[in-house]
């Protein structure tokens, strides 16, 4: 059976006890970057998103759900009047935020307002360690698992200097540090570049003077591939490889660029390929809605975060009232997933396994990602032992 029935299923072997309670639709906050450069990212998160309660017929866990979006342009002032307009307006469950600093601006206001916030995307380490908190829960990973993975990598492959690159925000600071963690050879170089900065020319021109073996960059959405096409441009990508993590090479990024991407190093928890029965469906029912729109893994992220949403549903009708409810049916739930394996650590972030990937030519002749090792496994994040959770008994 696939996930589509067994969601279905779910939903209408509980509909006489939803009918019963005569229930308004459980309204969900969605605040997400739907436009600008990394406009798609948000765009897919809920797009995967809203795919699992059409799946449901309009309902996750058995109970009927209404998807509340609005765009935070990227500017975190707009994330907290929309989260405060929301929880105004009743809403005592969100998700959906892409970067970082937008986190920081919302989520406390989310959390302080005693609602949940499950997250889709970034997982600072903020709240990952001694500011955890018992309504706030993950489905993507902890932010600094991305440079961990990278670096784990790198270091693998053996190259023994690197050049790092990223953003000027929190997640761009925490991902060179959580590469550090993982990777052993020499750092000849570090640059730190704006979140709405396109030409790369400077960064170039400092790498090829570094002559490192090995170049990791972390620019996400629009910022990615303004990033490759310039790197292959000025002839590096010959020279020198690139490391990354999904953030800087997903399916959009990899369509946008083609063969320049041919042979990157790419780490991530998720893959299109990946042989498992929830992916297959969730793969399949995503190009059968959106044709041939390449299903990302911030789509796969949106899709997650909506089985785990369902999970809490599913054991504390009608709805979130009792947030406690919510979150012991969450964590003592089986949670299906589109990346396979899935659990919670004790900071309510994922522990889960990393692959390494590789953009190849397909035998129909487009480039893909393709699954080639494991380079960590059951990882979870450095933070989770300073993380002092109450029980969800």
């Amino acid at each position: 059976m696939t996930i589509r029935k067994l969601l279905l299923a779910a939903t209408l072997s509980s509909a006489m006890v939803a009918l019963g309670h005569a229930q308004e639709p459980v309204k969900i906050g969605m605040i997400t970057t739907l436009s600008g450069p990394a406009g798609y990212l948000g765009q897919d998160i809920r797009d995967g998103f809203q795919l699992a309660i059409d799946e449901s017929g309009g309902a996750l866990g058995g109970v009927s759900v209404e998807l509340v979006v609005e765009d935070d342009g990227l500017k975190p002032g707009n994330a907290r009047q929309i989260a405060e307009g929301m929880l105004a307006d009743d809403i005592k469950l969100f998700t959906g935020i892409v970067f970082a600093n937008v986190a920081f601006a919302a989520v406390p206001e989310i959390l302080d307002n005693e609602a949940v916030y499950v997250s889709a995307n970034t997982a600072s380490s903020t709240f990952a360690g001694q500011d955890c908190h018992p309504n706030y829960f993950v489905s993507s990973w902890q932010d600094d698992s991305q440079g961990e993975s990278a670096g784990a990598l790198a270091q693998s492959l053996g190259h023994k200097t690197a050049f790092l690159v990223a953003p000027n925000y929190q997640a761009g600071k925490e991902t060179m540090v959580a590469f550090k963690r993982f990777y052993k050879g020499e750092v000849v170089g570090e640059i730190y570049t704006g979140l709405d900065q396109t030409d790369f020319a400077a960064e170039m021109a400092q790498i090829r003077a570094a002559k490192p073996d090995v170049v990791y960059e972390f620019e996400p959405g629009g910022l990615g591939i303004a990033f490759i096409r310039q790197y292959q441009q000025a002839g590096l990508l010959d020279q020198i490889p690139l490391v990354v993590h999904p953030a800087s090479m997903d399916h959009v990024i990899l369509g946008a660029v083609g063969e320049a991407a041919a042979g990157l190093q790419v780490t991530s928890h998720w893959n299109d390929d990946f042989d498992n029965p929830v992916n297959k469906a969730f793969v399949e029912a995503w190009r059968e809605k959106y044709d041939d729109r390449p299903a990302t893994y911030y789509a796969a992220q949106g899709y997650d975060a909506a089985l785990l949403i369902a999970a809490g549903l599913a054991g504390s009708k009608p709805g979130v009232e009792d947030v406690a409810a919510f979150r012991k049916a969450l964590l003592g739930a089986e949670i299906p997933s589109v990346r396979g394996s899935f659990e919670f650590g004790p900071n309510q972030h994922p522990v889960q396994d990393w692959y390494a990937l590789k953009a190849v030519k397909s035998d129909a002749g487009r480039m893909v990602l393709k699954t080639e090792a494991k380079v960590l496994t059951a990882h979870g994040d450095s933070y989770a032992g300073g993380c002092d959770m109450p029980s969800a008994e």
